[in-house]
């Protein structure tokens, strides 16, 4: 490991791209369909290969995607635009360019704000969002000479989202990285999942020594597949050019690929100039006019974001900061908290149950809290008998909990059912005791000599001949008036 002190000589700079694949059914200059995991090379067609002959049409729903995450980001919307063609070759390109935009992103600046493990927050500026289209996916199998290539993803719908140079740490590109995933979830505009390359990364990484005032050569690197390996790939590449510089070597400015297995980055080939990607309109495409009543329709459609909904739960139902934070990490989550809610006023025990019995059973069973066969007002209903001192918490959770997966019985008949009502009459509850005191007379006397701790045992000795089933409180208030 690279000693800190060495580290400290330098400033790390570090710009994202992310990409992500927008949620449309089809690509978005043809009718082909994007579903992922199909045979390769089946969701093509002529306008794919821009035959000649073929002309693109834009998806509008594409366009309306990419203005929902402007709108979450704070961006300028372009009220017009055109499309550009990029243009360079790689196999996986079957035109020879890609149709992206140059000049008029369809969001400019905008911004992230993200939480540090510290606490601390900082704000990302962004360059801008823009439409593009996918390019295919090279297959390189082990042990054969020749590579394949599936066009299914050619010509899917993408937002890049480009960062200003202001991230300092693989640190903070991962926050961001997470940021930007539970964003596009949120507005359920792409399904964020990097395994299936829906939402990729790359990072444009510099150092320069500090005080210096120019930015040192960027390296790109490539094909980090999720969130963690956009972490260690930036911590290999920050240690790999400190020791060049250190050792008064030259930084190569390229594109590099990250390694999951070994964790290092390789080149892969020196970085293009702009200039060579020869950007001109795509003389195929008209302008996009973005109407002020475009607009505000998709301004309509937009849900509550993430922020909005932590400043809410932490208000209005009075949660703690983490609570407040560990619900509105999944949507579906922090909206079926919400509909609980509106059958109980004890969001805090609303809470508890989602992070703490709910979730233990969907990760233990690889579900998601949409799979969860227990509806909101069942769950009020469970909070309830709790509440009201009829089940306790412990029994509640799980005995209670497990049979109501496995029915739609009410609550409360399903617990009388399972004989797990608790005994709160006293003229039991003190037969009980009186049988526990009467077969433990030393304890009795070592209690009233100031043994206090020896309560806890009488309590679960009557729990035990109550099979579990007497009153905790009402059990430790008569023993107490007993014992004195």
């Amino acid at each position: 490991m690279m000693e800190e002190s060495v580290k400290d000589k330098y400033d790390v700079i570090i710009g994202l791209e992310v990409h992500a694949q927008l949620l449309t059914q089809s690509k978005i200059f043809n009718s082909d369909s994007t579903t992922f995991g199909n045979q390769p090379n089946v969701n093509i067609s002529e306008i794919t290969f821009a035959h000649p002959g073929t002309l693109p049409v834009l998806n509008k729903k594409a366009v309306e995607y990419a203005i929902k995450m402007g709108l979450a980001c704070q961006s300028v919307i372009s009220r017009e635009m055109i499309f550009d063609r990029k243009n360079y070759f790689y196999p996986d390109s079957p035109k020879g360019y890609q149709i992206t935009q140059d000049r008029t992103p369809v969001c400019v600046g905008g911004q992230i704000v993200i939480t540090k493990q510290s606490g601390e927050k900082r704000t990302i500026k962004l360059n801008r969002i823009h439409l593009e289209e996918d390019a295919g996916k090279s297959i390189h199998l082990e042990g054969e000479e020749d590579s394949l290539i599936d066009f299914n993803r050619s010509g899917v719908p993408l937002i890049e989202i480009v960062t200003e140079p202001v991230i300092h740490s693989s640190e903070e590109a991962q926050a961001f990285l997470a940021e930007i995933r539970r964003l596009v979830r949120y507005l359920e505009i792409c399904d964020g999942n990097m395994e299936e390359g829906s939402l990729r990364c790359d990072a444009n990484i510099s150092i320069m020594p500090k005080g210096a005032s120019e930015y040192g050569k960027k390296v790109e690197v490539k094909n980090m597949n999720s969130i963690k390996n956009v972490g260690r790939a930036i911590d290999f590449e920050i240690q790999r050019q400190i020791e060049l510089a250190e050792k008064g070597l030259a930084i190569d400015s390229e594109t590099r690929d990250f390694n999951a297995e070994t964790g290092i980055t390789t080149g892969m080939r020196t970085k293009e100039e702009l200039n060579d990607y020869r950007y001109f309109p795509d003389p195929d495409l008209s302008p996009v006019h973005v109407s002020d009543r475009w607009l505000a329709e998709i301004q309509t459609q937009m849900p509550a974001l993430p922020w909005e909904l932590l400043d809410k739960f932490i208000v209005e139902y009075s949660l703690p900061d983490y609570d407040a934070n560990v619900l509105i990490e999944n949507k579906n989550t922090a909206e079926y908290f919400q509909e609980v809610c509106t059958y109980t006023t004890n969001f805090k025990a609303v809470s508890n149950w989602l992070m703490g019995p709910i979730k233990s059973y969907l990760n233990e069973n690889g579900l998601e809290i949409t799979d969860l066969n227990l509806s909101a007002k069942r769950l009020a209903d469970l909070i309830s008998l709790v509440d009201s001192n009829k089940v306790s918490f412990s029994i509640a959770s799980q005995r209670l909990l497990p049979a109501l997966l496995n029915t739609e019985k009410p609550v409360i008949q399903v617990a009388e059912e399972l004989n797990l009502i608790q005994e709160s009459d006293a003229g039991v509850l003190e037969q009980l005791i009186n049988d526990v005191l009467n077969e433990h007379p030393d304890k009795v006397k070592a209690y009233k000599n100031g043994k206090k701790g020896l309560l806890g045992m009488f309590v679960g000795e009557v729990m035990k001949r109550s099979r579990g089933k007497a009153d905790p409180k009402v059990t430790n208030e008569l023993l107490i008036n007993k014992l004195s």
